[in-house]
């Protein structure tokens, strides 16, 4: 591990310390029939419009490639964290369709 990744422990005078890292796993991708996506209509800074796709289950690499392969078919920029995915733009109905076209189940939320 390296020395600029560890928190919290600077020095310790104990001979006996073993630093451990507090790691959280990362949960594991659920298959695409698996998934229960909901797709929201959200205003972000400055009133603009995305559409958010919510309760994604998986790791932060298979979210981000999903959000990549979203940003493509939308033809519009965006962002995924935090288990959210974020697309520039309504573009619920082509989102929905190409999700459930590979596997997923989404549905439209929120009014």
């Amino acid at each position: 591990m390296s020395k600029k990744n560890r928190t919290g422990i600077i020095y310790s005078t104990n001979p006996d310390f073993h630093y451990e890292a507090d790691h959280e796993p990362e949960a594991e991708t659920l298959s695409p029939a698996q998934q229960n996506l909901k797709i929201w209509l959200d205003r972000k800074g400055g009133g603009k419009i995305v559409t958010a796709i919510r309760d994604f289950v998986g790791t932060e690499t298979d979210l981000t490639d999903l959000a990549k392969q979203l940003k493509t078919v939308c033809g519009s920029g965006g962002s995924a964290k935090d288990g959210e995915i974020l697309i520039q733009g309504d573009h619920r109905d082509k989102i929905l369709t190409w999700l459930t076209s590979k596997g997923y189940k989404g549905k439209k939320a929120g009014g």
